[in-house]
């Protein structure tokens, strides 16, 4: 994953772009993801999640997508543009996290209910890409933004803990609350701790090419 300079200003203080989502989701892979390979967890990029959104027959895309065949949970950044010609359009992030096993799509909207309608959408989507029905839950008592920027802040460390700190920690027969009511997203926080993370792997391949 390339991160551009215009993806590090955004990330300093602006609205995230599809690509530092993309970078986190790869980031959240590599370094902890791998680590269980009985995993069957997906993080669906940015791009992809929109192209599922706006496609009448998400049928059409099942070459595009990966095979949900054995995936257990499915993590969807939702984004509320509608116009496919736009790029890094829209103005505002959200999660959808999909429990495949229970058929019941979780919504984490810091501004909530701004992608109410967008969430839905996708949900329906995913249903029909599936093949089975899926229950829609808007969890109301998600952290909640103090501004109009950091929502794809939230979507990053939201993703980052209910797949390290829930998802992952679970046993196969455990039965687990999918909730962040209580949980404080620190985004001036989360900012910095990411451009670290950027600023990291850019000092690893300056050290292995030289």
């Amino acid at each position: 994953m390339v991160v551009m300079k215009e993806d590090i200003d955004t990330l300093k203080n602006d609205w995230l772009t599809d690509n530092s989502i993309s970078f986190w989701e790869e980031y959240l892979e590599r370094e902890f993801l791998t680590r269980y390979k009985n995993a069957n967890i997906v993080l669906l990029r940015p791009s992809m999640s929109f192209m599922l959104m706006q496609t009448p027959n998400p049928l059409t895309l099942l070459d595009a997508l990966p095979n949900f065949k054995r995936t257990t949970h499915i993590f969807l950044p939702i984004n509320d543009c509608k116009n496919v010609n736009q790029a890094e359009g829209g103005s505002h992030w959200s999660l959808l996290l999909v429990s495949v096993l229970d058929a019941v799509a979780f919504h984490y909207d810091s501004l909530q209910p701004a992608n109410h309608t967008e969430a839905e959408h996708a949900t329906a989507k995913l249903s029909q890409l599936l093949k089975r029905p899926l229950r829609f839950v808007d969890l109301t008592d998600s952290p909640r933004q103090e501004n109009s920027s950091d929502c794809g802040v939230f979507v990053c460390i939201q993703m980052r803990h209910l797949l390290l700190k829930k998802l992952l920690m679970a046993q196969a027969k455990d039965k687990i609350s999918m909730s962040m009511a209580g949980k404080t997203v620190d985004a001036v926080q989360g900012r910095k701790e990411m451009l670290r993370i950027i600023e990291g792997f850019r000092k690893e391949g300056e050290r292995r090419r030289s």
